[in-house]
């Protein structure tokens, strides 16, 4: 115990050389509110400044108001629970008790009687509810003393009633570092029994006692505590011996008469004096303004102060402060650009369109108002137009083409037909034509595919012979799959196994 009193002098000591000297020092929300106060005109000077000559300053020196930097929180409110109410100096404790007693059965509490020879010793019931209440004063925070009183209603063994009842005082010792706190105590006083003559009779005894337990301070002025304890007094039979032991296990709910407030909290950094802390100012090492604690920049150095300058990062003109861009990409910058958000061509930056929606531009559409007839038939030139009668004349089941049986070779007997389809093609170049074989239903599905494409090759062979370019021609073998009469009769298979024309759109 002496040495937790040393250390508690000599914590106690430097707690209050610290205490006094936070009392004396200047508040540091006066001192902002200087600081602040001093620089607002010389901001308000600055924000007039023209860079570069260009009249462009545009006299934002404004301060906002104290606003959060000023906000005071509550005491204590930002420290944890666990460490919010560790005990100070000078605190006194006013508390209610409740709990269980267990008194010891060599008990020397009894009263002889020598009128009543039939008296004889008498024990106490195993447990006894407790309540009393304590007055505690801890003028150090290591170190406390307290008093307490209480009553303990029992019954003897005889089952007659008594009361059991304690005066006592004792020191307590504490570890004074969180809210939670454990403590010992020790202590003496007396234990004393009331109770009819023929029972106990009433007697006194002192008493010493020592435990330990914990302590919760809820808030600056409530407090739980719980208390184990062992309290031996006099035993029977032994003069003057403190060897009967009782147990003693106590819950109270205390007051706090005197706990001083907790210190506030420091006020936040503000490391430029600016008004802003430095948590919220974008420049905690520079003096600003609104909004975030920045001073006004030119950041691009082009004449355009930041809050003015609709591109801060890139060196710009008026009337914005951006640089000239070409939006679109196409070469023309938007100043000159008739179409700034459209990438366009000579002359005035815009695309080329295309009026009657045709897919065909209006520098290519030589009908610019009116959309091309997609046919096959000059689709290139943007006009609506009919195919010729003659190329109609070659579209669809070309009659006369003929093939030796189950091969592709060109009876001598089709040749003046496809020379008719020849001089067509020939009088209309921009004319492109499929040529698909057909074959009946005899034979292998595979082999009449295979049949009907070599005839439609050997068409476009002969075709492309005789001056016809190959890329206007093409080839597909249906084989029995398009069928245009029934393959029952040998009339129907004859219309089936055939070669037909069909003109391609561009």
């Amino acid at each position: 115990m002496s040495s937790m009193l040393a250390a508690g002098v000599a914590e106690d000591a430097l707690g209050a050389a610290s205490t006094g000297g936070a009392q004396t020092e200047p508040s540091a929300e006066g001192r902002a509110s200087l600081e602040v106060g001093g620089k607002a005109d010389a901001k308000g000077s600055e924000g007039q400044a023209d860079a570069k000559g260009s009249g462009k300053g545009s006299g934002k020196g404004s301060k906002r108001s104290k606003g959060k930097a000023d906000a005071k929180p509550k005491d204590g409110e930002q420290t944890p629970w666990i460490r919010r109410y560790p005990p100070t100096r000078n605190m006194v404790e006013l508390g209610i008790m409740g709990g269980v007693y267990l008194p010891g059965a060599n008990h020397e509490l009894f009263e002889p009687d020598i009128s009543r020879p039939e008296q004889g010793f008498v024990g106490l019931a195993t447990v006894a509810p407790e309540i009393g209440l304590r007055l505690s004063y801890l003028p150090l925070r290591i170190l406390g003393i307290e008093a307490e009183g209480a009553v303990m209603p029992t019954r003897t063994d005889t089952d007659a009633s008594a009361t059991l009842w304690t005066v006592r005082a004792g020191l307590l010792g504490q570890i004074p570092k969180w809210s939670v706190t454990p403590f010992g105590v020790v202590g003496f006083g007396i234990l004393a029994v009331s109770s009819a003559r023929e029972s106990l009779g009433n007697d006194i005894d002192p008493s010493l006692y020592f435990g330990g337990g914990v302590k919760l301070n809820l808030s600056r002025r409530t407090q739980l505590r719980l208390d184990l304890r062992d309290v031996v007094s006099h035993k029977r039979g032994v003069a003057e011996t403190f060897e009967n032991h009782n147990f003693e296990a106590l819950l109270s709910f205390a007051l706090v008469l005197n706990r001083p407030k907790p210190a506030p909290p420091p006020p936040p950094p503000d490391s430029d004096g600016d008004g802003f802390i430095d948590t919220e100012d974008a420049c905690p090492s520079e003096a600003g303004v609104a909004p975030d604690g920045c001073p006004i920049r030119d950041s691009d150095g082009d004449g355009f102060l930041d809050p003015e300058d609709a591109c801060v990062d890139e060196p710009g003109v008026a009337p914005d402060g951006c640089p000239v861009r070409d939006s679109d990409g196409d070469g023309f910058l938007d100043d000159v650009d008739a179409c700034p958000t459209e990438a366009g061509v000579d002359p005035d930056g815009c695309p080329i369109r295309d009026q009657d929606g045709d897919g065909i531009l209006d520098d290519a559409d030589d009908c610019v108002s009116e959309p091309e007839t997609p046919n096959g038939y000059e689709d290139g030139d943007g006009c609506p137009d009919e195919v010729p009668e003659e190329v109609v004349k070659f579209t669809g089941v070309i009659k006369g083409i003929q093939f030796e049986t189950d091969s592709a070779k060109i009876r001598p007997r089709s040749t003046p037909i496809l020379d008719q389809a020849i001089e067509v093609l020939t009088k209309y170049p921009s004319v492109r034509v499929e040529v698909s074989g057909h074959t009946d239903d005899r034979g292998s599905r595979d082999h009449n595919v295979e049949l009907s494409k070599s005839r439609a090759d050997a068409v476009r062979d002969y075709l492309v012979s005789k001056g016809i370019d190959a890329a206007r021609v093409e080839t597909r073998g249906a084989g029995p799959d398009e069928p245009i009469d029934s393959n029952k009769s040998k009339k129907g298979r004859a219309q089936n196994r055939r070669i037909e024309f069909k003109i391609l759109q561009q």
